[in-house]
């Protein structure tokens, strides 16, 4: 059964031939080997491109090294990265004539010099070039720098919820219940059994994730790191920053960690994917607050195996669906403050800070959006839609809830919709 990824698969026809490297970058396992060496390989075939000018090499693959005479095993054990000239000189052997070569690499950074090979390349006239990267690093500032300004970026996330109804059986209330549960790791998402999905998860956390970044970053207390995924899994959507962390660390573990600390295995996670951080944005104000942020979980179902699948709270959870959604759709997502004076009966003047779920940007377009599980009375929908009211500019806001309820505009022109809608409809702030 394929999970299609139309979305992406568009994204990188419409770069093809750009003169860029297409990099796409994301989590472990969200599927981006299969993006590029199966979905997008078989688009170029359809396309009518001959297949030997479609070279496609895996450096975490024992067979596509062994191609070039390098050892996987080895490798990993002396912690060294492949050679550039082995590599070089397998696709030198592969150019055959001046006719444009598709170049599909996986998990390039495991390449050494890779920045310099693939600017190499790039100064080939028929040579188009797509790589894949499991870490944000791999784009950090002295890598950009390296491409200059020749690497064009697609992020890929865990599917959808609407990918993930493409092929789930049952209705769509009960495909939410699944997904805000297991998530969208594909892997997780094809196994059929309750159980297998939640040992499937449970297991890439300990062989795949925790492993990769404890030996990425050279980390030397794994307990640390993952009481401190614990602790954010416990707390997704709440406000929090290294000092609030590192205290919990003391009063739940009497631990000494530091909060330089914290902040360095919070920056390993957020390299490797696992969570996302949404900064404060003071909408009156149109100014950042650098802390305290929000973290959430690129996967919920990572988050919940992270706990057992013991604290299901729909309202976090639903949120955390909302931020990952809107991530998906190309949006640059905060977490929204609106300071407000309000003066009581006794004439005294009380300062306080309303919170807007999420200020989302995308390009000239915002939204304000609120996430409510539920609006059982008028009382519950005052207090929602009450943020907005302060805020002194016409952009569109919008209250999701879980309540089945249409589309529909109250008389200070909120468009309240529900998850279902706003999940499955990619056009819904629209109307």
């Amino acid at each position: 059964m394929e999970i299609k990824r139309d979305a992406y698969l568009s994204a990188l026809i419409s770069r093809k031939g750009n003169g860029l490297i297409k990099v796409i970058t994301g989590i472990r396992r969200c599927g981006k080997s299969y993006l590029l060496n199966t979905i997008f390989y078989h688009h170029l075939i359809a396309e009518g491109v001959n297949e030997n000018h479609i070279i496609r090499f895996a450096f975490d693959s024992a067979d596509d090294l062994a191609m070039i005479g390098e050892n996987l095993i080895q490798l990993e054990r002396e912690n060294k990265k492949v050679d550039p000239d082995k590599f070089m000189a397998y696709i030198r052997s592969q150019i055959k004539d001046m006719n444009m070569y598709y170049l599909l690499l996986d998990e390039v950074q495991m390449l050494d010099c890779f920045e310099s090979v693939l600017n190499g390349y790039l100064r080939k006239d028929n040579m188009d070039v797509y790589v894949t990267g499991s870490n944000a690093k791999f784009l950090s500032s002295d890598i950009v720098t390296e491409f200059a300004g020749r690497g064009d970026e697609i992020r890929l996330y865990p599917i959808s919820f609407s990918e993930f109804m493409s092929i789930f059986p049952g209705d769509r209330y009960e495909g939410l219940t699944q997904y805000m549960m297991y998530g969208g790791i594909p892997l997780v998402v094809l196994r059929q059994n309750e159980n297998d999905k939640a040992r499937t998860l449970q297991n890439l956390f300990d062989e795949i994730y925790i492993r990769d970044i404890i030996k990425r970053n050279k980390l030397k207390k794994q307990d640390e790191l993952e009481d401190l995924l614990n602790i954010l899994s416990s707390a997704i959507g709440s406000l929090t920053n290294p000092e609030k962390l590192k205290n919990a660390f003391h009063s739940m573990k009497n631990s000494k960690i530091t909060t330089v600390t914290v902040n360095k295995y919070l920056r390993c996670l957020e390299d490797a994917f696992l969570i996302e951080s949404a900064h404060r944005y003071d909408i009156k104000g149109k100014a950042y607050i650098e802390s305290p942020k929000k973290y959430y979980f690129s996967d919920l179902g990572l988050r919940n195996a992270r706990i057992n699948f013991r604290q299901f709270e729909q309202t976090h959870a639903m949120e955390n669906v909302i931020y990952n959604e809107l991530k998906m759709r190309g949006f640059h997502v905060d977490v929204g403050v609106v300071p407000i004076a309000e003066r009581s009966k006794e004439g005294k003047v009380t300062r306080k800070q309303l919170e807007v779920d999420f200020v989302c940007n995308l390009g000239s377009k915002r939204y304000y959006i609120q996430s409510a599980y539920s609006i059982p009375d008028m009382e519950k929908k005052e207090q929602e839609a009450r943020p907005f009211r302060k805020i002194e500019d016409s952009f569109k806001k919008i209250i999701v809830t879980k309540d089945i309820v249409p589309a529909t505009y109250d008389e200070n022109g909120i468009l309240t919709v529900n998850i279902y809608d706003f999940l499955l409809d990619k056009n819904i702030l629209e109307k």
